[in-house]
C-alpha cells in the first residue's frame, strides 16, 4: 500500500480560557471527505471513510492515542518528538467527516499555540496507506483497504500535492505482523541490493585462477 495524503483547510480554531487565564486551543473541522474528487484527483468511497474511522474511533480515539504530529512526515508510523496534537473526536455528517482535536503542551504543540495566537492559517492533513485503482474518467479511486494512521497539522496546503506524487508515492508499505509496525518495501530492497553489492565485491576479489579452481573442485564433487 502506498502512502497517502489529503490536505483541507475548513476548520476553525476554537480556544479556551480558564479562570487562571490558561488558554485550551482546539482544531475542528472538516477532515476528510467520501465521494467528492478532492483536489488530489482522488475519491474516497464513504463506506470506506466510515468504516476506518468506525476503526480509528475504537482503536485510538477511546483509548486517548490518536496523536498528530505538525508537518508531512515521510512515513505512517507516529513520531513521538513530533506530536502537536490529540485528535478528541471524528463523525460523519453527510460526505463530510468532521474532527476535533486539542493542541497539546508538547514543543511542537507549543509552535502551533504560538502559530494560533499570531493568526497564522493552519490546516489540517490525513495520512494514511491505502491502494488505488484508476477509473475511467482518470479519477483515482482509494480501496476499501485504506488504513487511517492519523491527522495531521500543517501550515503549507501545497506540500501534500508534491509530497504524495514524490516521495510518498515513490514508497509502497506493508504490515509486519512480527513488530506489529508498517514496513517500507523500499528498506526491504535497499536491504537485496546492500547484499548484491557485497557478493559483486567478493565475486570481484575472486580472480581466474581460482574461479577455475574451485569450478574443478566442484566439478569432483559430483563425480563423486
Amino acid at each position: 500500500m502506498k502512502l497517502i495524503s489529503e490536505y483541507t483547510e475548513d476548520c476553525e480554531i476554537i480556544t479556551e480560557a480558564a479562570e487562571d487565564g490558561k488558554k485550551t486551543h482546539f482544531i475542528e473541522g472538516i477532515f476528510m471527505q467520501g465521494d467528492l474528487k478532492n483536489r488530489n484527483g482522488r475519491i474516497y468511497p464513504c463506506e470506506t471513510l466510515e468504516n476506518e474511522m468506525t476503526r480509528y474511533q475504537k482503536d485510538f480515539i477511546d483509548t486517548k492515542r490518536a496523536l498528530g504530529e505538525l508537518g508531512h512526515p515521510d512515513g505512517p508510523q507516529i513520531n513521538g518528538d513530533r506530536v502537536s496534537h490529540l485528535i478528541t473526536e471524528m463523525k460523519r455528517d453527510g460526505n463530510n467527516f468532521y474532527g476535533k482535536a486539542k493542541v497539546l503542551s508538547t514543543p511542537m504543540g507549543e509552535i502551533v499555540k504560538t502559530f494560533i495566537d499570531e493568526g497564522v492559517k493552519i490546516g489540517v492533513s490525513t495520512r494514511g496507506l491505502g491502494s488505488v485503482k484508476q477509473l475511467k474518467d482518470g479519477v483515482m479511486q482509494v480501496q476499501n483497504d485504506f488504513h487511517l494512521s492519523t491527522v495531521d497539522i500543517v501550515t503549507d496546503p501545497s506540500a501534500p500535492d508534491a509530497f504524495v506524487n514524490g516521495i510518498m508515492e515513490n514508497r509502497e508499505y506493508y504490515y509486519d505482523i512480527a513488530s506489529g509496525n508498517w514496513k517500507a518495501t523500499q528498506m526491504v530492497e535497499q536491504i537485496v541490493e546492500e547484499v548484491e553489492k557485497k557478493i559483486n565485491r567478493v565475486v570481484r576479489k575472486i580472480d581466474e585462477g581460482d574461479a577455475s579452481r574451485m569450478f574443478e573442485a566442484f566439478i569432483r564433487t559430483l563425480r563423486n
